[in-house]
């Protein structure tokens, strides 16, 4: 097993934290473990808890961070659970924390767990492979509707009804088993000279189904005002996130706790009692140099965005 996922925004993430020495900081998304060894790097009391769906990330980053012994702790869960874990470890408030949203570098070229649309692979897709529901439930047994649905939802792919209407009568005669099945279903659904202009749809659809398998968005919206309330005033909470979905969630989000009253304009006086909880580092989203997109083109949709508790 070889994590090769480069961090993304590295230098603007671990300075947009502010990060104290004997800090107390929560990685919720840990994978290969690069923001977290340099979080550490610069801890001398202080503690970092990481979490990880993906059983892999968590045996891999355990064995890299293992030099940082006790003030490191490995935690194999979804981050939606990050207020009661950090409730069991009899962890008070934390004084930063890191989100690095969405499918990694190292999950996209292990081709055995179906994220990439250019390898061959069961349909599979699941973050965290105790999970019964995978992408083969949503493409089999999904409606011809549900997947019209996730497929703009999640996808903005416009021609995702035609896609479904394939699919739909593709899995009539046989079911839909790799990868490779549905991107041929795919291409037959939308023409060459579409494919050809501004990327595969492949590409959004099985953005779409990741999405909907893990419940991705939904998770990220419950649980960012979850995790808020648990950092100390003056404590940072830094998101990157890698397409516009996941951004415009944590816009919205940090925009609404960024905001006092909340009350009609023509309301005489408070009744909402809604208090400010952030402050926004950074109004708009910190995006990768040209030094970095050089050396790591993946880093092109990623966007850094930073608040402070208040």
């Amino acid at each position: 097993m070889s994590f090769n996922h480069i961090p993304v925004l590295l230098d603007e993430t671990i300075a947009g934290l502010n990060i104290k020495s004997d800090g107390i900081y929560l990685d919720c998304t840990l994978g290969g473990g690069g923001h977290s060894y340099e979080i550490l790097k610069r801890l001398d009391k202080g503690m970092l808890i990481g979490l990880d769906q993906d059983r892999d990330a968590i045996e891999y980053a355990s064995k890299r961070l293992s030099e940082f012994g006790d003030a490191f702790k490995a935690v194999h869960s979804n981050f939606e659970n990050a207020v009661d874990i950090l409730k069991e470890l009899e962890v008070g408030k934390v004084d930063g924390v890191l989100m690095d949203i969405g499918v990694s570098s190292y999950q996209i070229d292990q081709g055995s767990r179906g994220f990439s649309y250019r390898m061959n692979a069961p349909l599979d897709m699941r973050m965290d492979n105790r999970s019964r529901f995978s992408a083969s439930y949503v493409i089999n047994e999904y409606t011809k509707e549900e997947l019209e649905d996730i497929f703009w939802k999640y996808g903005e792919e416009k021609w995702g009804r035609r896609i479904a209407e394939f699919i739909v009568e593709e899995r009539k005669e046989r079911a839909i088993e790799t990868t490779m099945d549905l991107v041929a279903i795919i291409d037959r659904a939308v023409p060459a000279s579409v494919r050809s202009k501004g990327g595969h749809p492949a590409k959004r659809i099985f953005q779409a189904i990741r999405i909907e398998v893990n419940k991705e968005l939904d998770v990220l919206s419950s649980t960012i005002p979850k995790i808020v309330k648990m950092i100390k005033p003056g404590g940072r909470i830094a998101i990157i996130t890698f397409h516009s979905l996941e951004d415009r969630i944590v816009k919205n989000i940090f925009r609404e706790l960024n905001t006092g009253c909340i009350c009609p304009s023509d309301f005489p006086v408070c009744v909402c009692n809604h208090k400010r909880s952030l402050k926004l580092i950074n109004r708009k989203p910190i995006i990768a140099s040209n030094k970095e997109l050089r050396q790591n083109p993946r880093s092109k949709s990623a966007k850094l965005r930073i608040a402070e508790k208040v």
